[in-house]
């Protein structure tokens, strides 16, 4: 619960250690591989999906829902992004274009980009 918990107090798609930090204060025995096991029973239940950085950092989002994630290349910041009508323009694409041998279950886009000026 402590991770799950932590996940939802941080809300800035954190990683393993960023979790295993805050949950420190509180629990200072925890091993990261307990955070570790715990995210990826997660994962495997659907709960917490993994976000992966331009630099291959493994990030957690508890939000579960269809959406994209804006990613600041020059912070390393993921933020949420909803456009209904952007999933709409991508779903009736992939309809129209079959790709054989391959069924979608989820399209999930990161938009990568520098804070505007």
């Amino acid at each position: 619960m402590a991770v799950m918990d932590a996940i939802l107090t941080l809300n800035n798609h954190p990683t393993a250690e960023n979790i295993a930090d805050h949950i420190k204060i509180q629990h200072p025995n925890i091993a990261v591989g307990t955070v570790y096991k715990a995210l990826e029973t997660f994962v495997e239940n659907g709960l917490v999906k993994k976000v992966t950085t331009e630099r291959d950092i493994m990030r957690y989002d508890a939000i579960t829902e269809n959406h994209h994630h804006l990613y600041f290349s020059d912070s390393d910041k993921i933020e949420d992004y909803y456009n209904e009508e952007l999933n709409s323009i991508i779903e009736e694409y992939f309809a129209k274009k079959n790709i054989p041998n391959f069924n979608i279950e989820e399209i999930r886009l990161q938009i990568v980009g520098r804070k505007a000026k």
